[in-house]
């Protein structure tokens, strides 16, 4: 399901509002040799006033990809470029904002079903059909500036690096 978007025209209003402006922009369509997948906190529909929309892609030309980004995004509100190092891998990243969402377009040489927003969000779409009730609790620690991943692991007692103990949790439950 959270690999097609097609879900977010029948969900909440800040989902309809998601869906219409990631059409409107074309992203699925121009980028779509890039498989992109989009991850985060709106299509679980715990978002707050400042998440963003996470648009993650497998990339292996990455110099290639952010000429592209450049192009077609570059003329948009705020668009920032970066090129990072994170787990050892090499990533483009472009942020910039569009009809009141902010973008992430996050581009790495992985498939994007092995990457952790990805797979983050799998292991907290699987926790919340689980215990539907963590909803409302998720949001509020949210609300109280907590990132998802230490929300969850706040939840679920898990110590350390949120973003790792949420990826061995999911990996022990066998969710990923």
């Amino acid at each position: 399901m959270l690999k097609n978007i097609a879900y977010l025209e029948f969900g909440n209003e800040e989902q309809k509002r998601a869906y219409n402006v990631i059409h409107q922009l074309n992203i699925m369509k121009d980028l779509k040799s890039y498989s992109p997948i989009l991850c985060g906190t709106i299509p679980l529909g715990i978002d707050t006033a400042s998440s963003d929309l996470d648009m993650i892609m497998e990339v292996h030309h990455l110099q290639d990809f952010a000429k592209i980004i450049h192009n077609y995004y570059g003329s948009y509100s705020g668009f920032r470029l970066k090129n990072k190092t994170i787990r050892g891998k090499p990533i483009v990243k472009a942020n910039f904002t569009y009809q009141e969402f902010e973008f992430e377009l996050f581009g790495q040489p992985q498939p994007v079903a092995e990457q952790y927003a990805y797979l983050h969000m799998i292991i907290e779409k699987y926790l919340l059909d689980e215990h539907p009730l963590w909803k409302s609790k998720i949001f509020a620690l949210k609300e109280e500036g907590l990132k998802t991943e230490q929300a969850f692991c706040a939840m679920l007692g898990l110590t350390g690096d949120p973003y790792e103990a949420l990826i061995d949790y999911g990996r022990k439950r066998q969710i990923i």
